[in-house]
């Protein structure tokens, strides 16, 4: 991984998983020249979702955020490429699908803010704290493709 190379962690929430979305999700992020270093599907416990979710429990909806990733299986997906964490976010939209723009994942896909299909960590530190409570470093291999060089310039 070079020194610019990114990694970040993305949920597909249970609602992108019921919705049989999870295929448009993940081509849409690997579209952008995001590869995919590590991949998995799992049923949070409250335990795991009240981890994730530590920043908000001091929140009216925390509960509300447990209860909902606890209900049925997500997919864990660590991305890896050039300004990685940014290029998630623009591409998941606002948090809001009604204020998310069209073209983004929730803007084009999910219909209010209790089921915008999809998390992705919003900044370098929390993406390695969120990675790490996914996968275990052996879980997240190590490859380059033969098509980065047509991805990014360096």
């Amino acid at each position: 991984m070079s020194a610019d190379t990114q990694r970040t962690l993305v949920l597909i929430k249970p609602d992108g998983v019921q919705r049989g979305l999870v295929g448009a999700i993940i081509s849409r992020l690997e579209a952008r020249g995001l590869k995919i270093v590590a991949m998995k599907m799992l049923q949070m416990d409250r335990e795991m979702a009240s981890q994730h979710y530590d920043v908000h429990r001091q929140r009216p909806f925390f509960q509300g955020l447990v209860e909902f990733i606890t209900t049925s299986p997500i997919i864990a997906v660590v991305l890896e490429g050039s300004n990685a964490v940014e290029l998630v976010r623009r591409s998941m939209g606002t948090t809001d699908p009604v204020q998310a723009e069209p073209g983004t994942i929730r803007g084009d896909l999910a219909v209010e803010i209790g089921r915008n299909l999809i998390h992705g960590s919003d900044s370098l530190e929390t993406a390695a704290t969120e990675i790490s409570l996914f996968f275990k470093s052996e879980e997240i291999p190590g490859y380059t493709r033969s098509v980065e060089p047509w991805i990014t310039e360096s």
